[in-house]
Order: structure tokens, then C-alpha cells, then sequence
């Protein structure tokens, strides 16, 4: 088959831009125009990302792939359109609004060094929603929000993005001749490439500051901002770094499979819900996923759900764990069948556990909550009658052991097997330790 290639002489159609006469914005796209025939880029492989602003019409006008968002998110999708196919050529039109309000985006976009070509559109104002201030409104700027002059600095995002490792970037203005030159370079670069390109606009900042082409340089010089080429960095570009890192782990599982095979039996024969009760940082969770693990390596289905809050090391800590012969489909426990009671923080957060139980349910308590009053069948563990020094600090392991002795739900070896597989050193001896010391805990009944 013959394959024929054709030379596009422009990227526009016939289409006459909207803008308001004397705007920058047409300036720019004409550039951008340019730009692409020197680059001779496919249509098909070229996407112009863009969002809400009058730069955001811009799209329409090129016979490229387009796609168009909401204020601010340009660059996000842009990025996650880079990641899927590294080898596009992705230019991002971006107002200096947009800018600001996506400025989480374009710091992120500029740290990882993505390769996308950023191309702001800055006049220093909300051109489309009536001239309010933006991030860029140099100081004494008047807008419809600033009547009296802008209080604030404008944001140099040259600096910003420079000093979060963008590869490539330059400021000037809409009306540089070399702008197209730039913008070939820029997109050559292969690397996150941003243009500061200041313009005007005719509809709100030019007349509420009798502001003019020429001032677009004063104001830059009284501001302090550099022109010209701001910062180039050679950096690996991150779609493609990405995209290589993932070829190497192609075909692999993200995590190494560990299976847990069943060693020991089980003679449960229905669905059992315990739930343990204790302080953060009391180990509350990792014992209840060595009695998670343990019921599986003994043949049976098993659930944990955990509860804590934000502060992590503070308050309560509770894990909900479930063991069933057959396949658990609803994890809530609206009643459980046994109770452990480790701290003062878990009983307050057990209490609707414990409003619930009946006198068929467990509840496993230490001394100091050996008078609650409860129709559950109730045994206090006393570690320290049974001479058991630090036992507090040990409590979750020490009680969920002792329980599941009495409760013979599985063997107490399937928890011997679990803290092996997933314990190492030090941590898995002292805890094997604590599981053979369960054995001789003091018991009453209340």
C-alpha cells in the first residue's frame, strides 16, 4: 500500500478568531500556527488542551485534536492525556485566571517535569467574566475587584515553576517576533515547557489603567521579573521515565503473592463476630489480623474492619473481626458474639456492642471492668495476679489470646503460624511470647 505524506502549510481553518479588537490572544494563536508548521507535527498526534477563559475558544480554530475543561483543570487533563500516550505532542492555553486557580496542577505538572508545552495567556485579569484581578494583577492594578489598585503582588510563575524544576522556561509578550521560535523550541525541549506570554486586554485592563503595549515592559522592569529565557534544566522527562519504569514491572504483580494456604482444621460451623476494643496505639489492629490470619490458615473466611480516629496514636482503636465456614457477604456486626474490653477508650467506644449483647454473647474484660453490668456470659483476665509484669502495655495480645482459647474457634497454633509468616525478629519472638503466656492468664467469672 502506498502511503502519501503531506505537508500542512497551516494548522488553522477558515474560522476568524472572536476576540476583542486589539487583543493579544489572536497574536499568540498565530504564533502558535506558526510554530506547528516549522515543527511539521502530525495533526492526529498533536492535542491543544484547553479550559474556561477566552483563551479557551482558541481550540476550535485548529484542525489538531482538542479537548476542553473546566477553569483551571487544563493542565491536570492535559497531564493524564501525556501519561496515557507519552509520545503526543500535548500544548496546554492557559489564562493567567486558570493559572491561579489551578496553580496546585501547575506546580505538580512542573516538579515532575511532565512534557507538556504551557502557553499562558496573561493579561492580568478575568477577561471573560468582567476584568476581576487574577494572580498576575501587578500591584496598583485596577479591576472590577480592585477599584482602588491591587493590594497584592502578582505571582512571577516563571520563578515558580523554575524553582519546582520546570525544563523549560521564558517570558515575553504576545507581539515578540520571535515568539513562534520559542514556542518551536519549547515544544522540542521535551520537558515541562511554560511561556509566560504577556499580553493586553482591550475589553478591561487597558482601559481601567490606560495600559499599553508599551507598559507590558515597564511593568515587568518595576516588578522586578526577568524576560527572555528564565531557566533550562535537563531532567528526565516523567510520561516517558513512567512509561519505562512500568515496562520493567510489565506482566508482575504489584505486590508478591503470599498466599495463605490452611494448615490447621476448624470446627466452626456458623458465622462468629468478635469484636476487640482498645486504645490507639495499643496494637489493637495488628492482633486482630493475626486472629484474621489464624482463622484462614484454619479453613475458614475471615473479615476485619477497623475503627479509629484521625489523630491515629490518640482515642480509641477497635477492629471488627468475622470468621465463617462459608463466604462472608455482610461485614456490619449489629451483635457480636464475643467481646474483648481492653481500655477505658474501647469501652466507650464499644457501647452500642455491649447494649446489644445477650446472654449467649461473650465479653472478656479486664479487672477494672469486672462490675460492668451486662446479661453476657462475663470472664476478667487478671494478667498482673498471674504475675504477668507489663502486661498493660501488652493487653490487645494478651486478651484476644486468652479469649480464643476459651472460645476454640481454631487452634491457637494457626496464631503461632500467623505472627511467623508476618512477623519478623524481635517483634514475632516477643509476641510468641505473649501467645504461650495467655495460657496461664488468672480467670473469674462475674
Amino acid at each position: 500500500m502506498t502511503q502519501t505524506t503531506i505537508t500542512l502549510t497551516t494548522y488553522r481553518n477558515e474560522r476568524e478568531y472572536p476576540f476583542c479588537p486589539g487583543c493579544g490572544h489572536g497574536l499568540i494563536l498565530n504564533a502558535l500556527n506558526h510554530a506547528l508548521i516549522k515543527l511539521a507535527v502530525d495533526p492526529k498526534r498533536t492535542v491543544l488542551v484547553t479550559d474556561i477563559g477566552c483563551h479557551g475558544l482558541s481550540d476550535q480554530y485548529f484542525v489538531t485534536h482538542a479537548f476542553h475543561g473546566l477553569h483551571g483543570r487544563s493542565i491536570a487533563y492535559a497531564t493524564g492525556i501525556k501519561l496515557v500516550d507519552p509520545d503526543l505532542n500535548v500544548i496546554v492555553l492557559i489564562g493567567d485566571g486558570g493559572a491561579g486557580i489551578g496553580g496546585a496542577h501547575l506546580l505538580n505538572a512542573a516538579r515532575r517535569n511532565i512534557g507538556l508545552t504551557v502557553l499562558v495567556f496573561d493579561n492580568f485579569n478575568f477577561g471573560m467574566t468582567g476584568g476581576e484581578h487574577s494572580v498576575t494583577t501587578p500591584t496598583g492594578g485596577v479591576t472590577a475587584t480592585t477599584r482602588f489598585g491591587n493590594l497584592e503582588r502578582p505571582l512571577d510563575i516563571c520563578a515558580t515553576v523554575a524553582v519546582n524544576g520546570a525544563g523549560f522556561v521564558w517570558r515575553g509578550t504576545a507581539y515578540d517576533k520571535d515568539l513562534a521560535d520559542v514556542i518551536v523550541e519549547a515544544v522540542q525541549s521535551q520537558s515541562f515547557a511554560l511561556l509566560d506570554i504577556w499580553e493586553l486586554c482591550t475589553a478591561y485592563y487597558v482601559p481601567n489603567n490606560k495600559f499599553s503595549r508599551n507598559m507590558l515592559t515597564t511593568t515587568r522592569e518595576a516588578l522586578g521579573m526577568a524576560a527572555g529565557m528564565i531557566s533550562r534544566a535537563e531532567r528526565p522527562e516523567y510520561a516517558h521515565a513512567l512509561r519505562d519504569a512500568g515496562a520493567i514491572q510489565a506482566g508482575q504483580p504489584a505486590l508478591r503473592p503470599d498466599p495463605l494456604i490452611p494448615i490447621f482444621a476448624s470446627t466452626l460451623d456458623r458465622e462468629f463476630r468478635l469484636v476487640i476494643a482498645g486504645s490507639a496505639g495499643g496494637k489493637v489492629r495488628s492482633t486482630a489480623k493475626i486472629a484474621g490470619e489464624a482463622a484462614v490458615l484454619s479453613g475458614l473466611w475471615a473479615t476485619q474492619e477497623d475503627s479509629y480516629p484521625v489523630t491515629v496514636k490518640t482515642g480509641h482503636s477497635l477492629s471488627e473481626l468475622i470468621f465463617s465456614p462459608q463466604e462472608i457477604l455482610y461485614t456490619g456486626i449489629p451483635r457480636p458474639d464475643a467481646l474483648v474490653l481492653v481500655s477505658e477508650e474501647g469501652r466507650r467506644a464499644a457501647a452500642r456492642y455491649l447494649a446489644a449483647m445477650s446472654a449467649e454473647s461473650w465479653l472478656f474484660v479486664t479487672p477494672e471492668f469486672a462490675d460492668l453490668e451486662t446479661p453476657a456470659r462475663k470472664l476478667v483476665f487478671d494478667f498482673e495476679a498471674a504475675g504477668m509484669r507489663g502486661a498493660r502495655k501488652q493487653a490487645a495480645l494478651l486478651m484476644l489470646s486468652a479469649a480464643l482459647r476459651r472460645l476454640r474457634l481454631f487452634p491457637i497454633e494457626a496464631c503461632e503460624e500467623a505472627i511467623r509468616r508476618g512477623q519478623r525478629g524481635a517483634i514475632a519472638e516477643e509476641n510468641l511470647a505473649l501467645l504461650a503466656q495467655s495460657a496461664g492468664v488468672y480467670v473469674t467469672c462475674a
